[in-house]
């Protein structure tokens, strides 16, 4: 049985009715499972995922309402399809009730049970698409906003290559929008499946290799029961692949024969499955020193490389900076209830000649920070200068410790600890961009103990 075909489980006591159902099911092109009672339908939904439950609804032990009634109370979100000889409203009100999608007369004509099997699989895809994409919205991020020359280069790149299936890696700083890029690539596209995102770098290798192929019961401890992978969930769509170069490089020598191949092997299977996706990767790194670093397999390079998208940093997009600073400020403004401020001309000049190492997703969250402490109508330079300031002498003293100061290089203010909370507040801050606000994860990261980063957040955090 190949994992891509749609599985049914029939449960029916009646074997004649079982064996009927398998055979019309089987020649529409599903996999099928058949169990005698509702007792063993249920033990097995708990060890294999089955797109669509056909029961029926008078049987010895556990009737088919009984059966939908628990797989919904175990959270079992499959579709349910109840089948009986004795049609009544008050059975079919009882049906419906409890969760069943449709429900079917006996005798009925085979055309008639296609068309139900076809709506209860379409709807819940339907309603798997929209739990999905629900959770997508809760993202930070949205369309594009700039006006740059640098961005139009972009803009362009990307009508021209979306319409195509080609592979595209995107390139860029930390913070620049890689994976708004990777979504627009997506939209422009004619692909009709899901745009499903993957973080390689926050992530660790031993699961992330059964994130992406999926598994199979028993593939290792824990398997409980079968599992698609983000391949099989980006059927028909788009993967992205963020920080590619963070991956495993056996991973890597396995990807590479996926794009060759275009078919996969769950974890603990040796059954191949056809997979039609496009893939689009992302690094903030330079792919040729990752390569030569060891970090990037060259032939995977060239394999993704049909395209390359550089996404500028905010710095060389001159006027962009105050467009997409006024865009966060009337976002958290509504967010948290507040009048949007203006900015003075002043603020502007700051922002246009701060050098952004955090690019926009630094300027997202000075805007939402100096929005929370202004008590005025308008924005001045005053209310950016102290946090604009101290970061750029920490990230100066960062980049150039061996390297003896200019007088003109230091702050008015010498405080130390000042310095070093600044400093060390955008570090937290980077750690928990790297790792997706896992806070575990950012305390490995910055070598210091659980305890000790959750202090430091708590303590940033009141300061703000």
């Amino acid at each position: 049985m190949s994992p891509a075909k749609k599985h049914i489980l029939v449960v029916d006591d009646e074997h004649a009715m079982q064996r009927i159902l398998e055979i019309l099911l089987g020649k529409l092109g599903y996999a099928v499972s058949c169990a005698d009672n509702g007792k063993l339908a249920l033990e097995m939904t708990r060890k294999t995922s089955f797109d669509l439950v056909l029961t029926d609804l008078r049987m010895p032990e556990m009737t088919g309402l009984e059966l939908l009634e628990n797989l919904r109370a175990e959270g079992q979100d499959m579709p349910v399809i109840i089948i009986t000889a004795y049609g009544t409203i008050a059975t079919a009100v009882d049906a419906m009730k409890y969760g069943a999608c449709d429900y079917i007369i006996r005798p009925f004509e085979n055309e008639t049970l296609k068309m139900a099997v076809e709506r209860a699989l379409y709807f819940s895809h339907i309603q798997r698409e929209n739990l999905f994409l629900r959770q997508q919205l809760d993202a930070d991020w949205h369309d594009f906003i700039g006006e740059s020359e640098a961005m139009q280069a972009v803009y362009d790149a990307i009508e021209r290559v979306g319409p195509t299936d080609a592979s595209v890696l995107v390139s860029g700083e930390t913070g620049t929008g890689k994976e708004l890029a990777a979504r627009a690539i997506h939209n422009t596209s004619k692909r009709e499946g899901l745009f499903v995102p993957i973080n390689c770098a926050a992530i660790p290798a031993d699961i992330l290799e059964s994130e992406l192929f999926g598994h199979v019961r028993g593939a290792f401890t824990g398997a409980q029961k079968d599992r698609a992978g983000k391949f099989e969930l980006a059927a028909g769509g788009t993967l992205f692949l963020d920080e590619i170069t963070e991956m495993p490089v056996e991973l890597q020598t396995r990807l590479l024969r996926v794009l060759q191949e275009r078919s996969i092997e769950r974890l603990g299977s040796n059954q191949p499955i056809e997979i039609d996706f496009r893939l689009v990767a992302a690094t903030n790194r330079d792919p040729f020193e990752a390569i030569a670093e060891g970090r990037l397999r060259q032939d995977l390079y060239y394999r993704l490389n049909v395209l390359t998208i550089a996404l500028p940093p905010l710095r060389e997009r001159g006027d962009d900076v105050v467009l997409l600073a006024r865009h966060f400020l009337q976002s958290k403004a509504a967010n948290l209830g507040k009048r949007c401020p203006a900015l003075s001309t002043q603020a502007e000049q700051l922002l246009r000649q701060y050098h952004w190492p955090g690019n926009v997703r630094e300027l997202e969250n000075l805007m939402e920070r100096t929005l929370i402490l202004c008590r005025g109508d308008t924005i001045g330079a005053e209310d950016l200068s102290p946090v604009l300031d101290t970061a750029t002498t920490a990230s100066t003293s960062a980049t150039s410790r061996s390297e003896p100061l200019a007088e003109a290089d230091f702050p008015e203010s010498l405080a130390l600890q000042t310095m070093v909370e600044a400093y060390e507040y955008r570090l937290i801050q980077e750690a928990l961009r790297r790792t997706d606000n896992n806070k575990t994860q950012a305390a490995k990261l910055l070598k210091i103990s659980e305890r000790s980063f959750w202090y430091k957040l708590k303590k940033y955090s009141s300061e703000e």
